[in-house]
């Protein structure tokens, strides 16, 4: 697999006590922010990474998952699809176009640990933002 871009995640239980925690206690810089003011994520500079704190961790059967998630970026969600599921790889959920525009597969390692595959679209914001 080509991974062009990553992340991790953080699915934290307070959300807000997360962002003052990464942005203020540590001092991270903001790589960029979405959505809306009541539930923001923020993804955070993380020396050659990137640190994402978004979504809230359920209290319901996922509060035994690890708050931890990876982000992969790849060329083409779709044909990893079919290769990872060859492979033997659980796949959580297959490849969709997510409100935002994005492209995104949900696997998990051996250990749980939920992988985001992201494919972003020639036509997608992304790919013409010139900042």
């Amino acid at each position: 697999m080509e991974v062009l871009s990553s992340r991790v995640l953080i699915r934290p239980r307070d959300l807000e006590a997360s962002h003052r925690f990464y942005g203020e206690v540590l001092g991270l810089a903001v790589y960029r922010e979405f959505g809306p003011p009541e539930a923001r994520g923020v993804v955070f500079f993380l020396g050659q990474g990137l640190l994402e704190v978004s979504g809230r961790r359920a209290a319901s059967a996922e509060a035994d998952r690890a708050p931890v998630e990876l982000w992969f970026q790849v060329r083409d969600v779709r044909a990893e699809h079919v290769r990872l599921r060859e492979a033997g790889v659980t796949v959580l959920r297959p490849p969709r176009t997510e409100p935002w525009g994005l492209v995104e597969m949900w696997i998990e390692d051996p250990d749980g640990v939920r992988i985001v595959l992201v494919e972003v679209p020639r036509d997608h914001p992304l790919r013409r933002d010139v900042r």
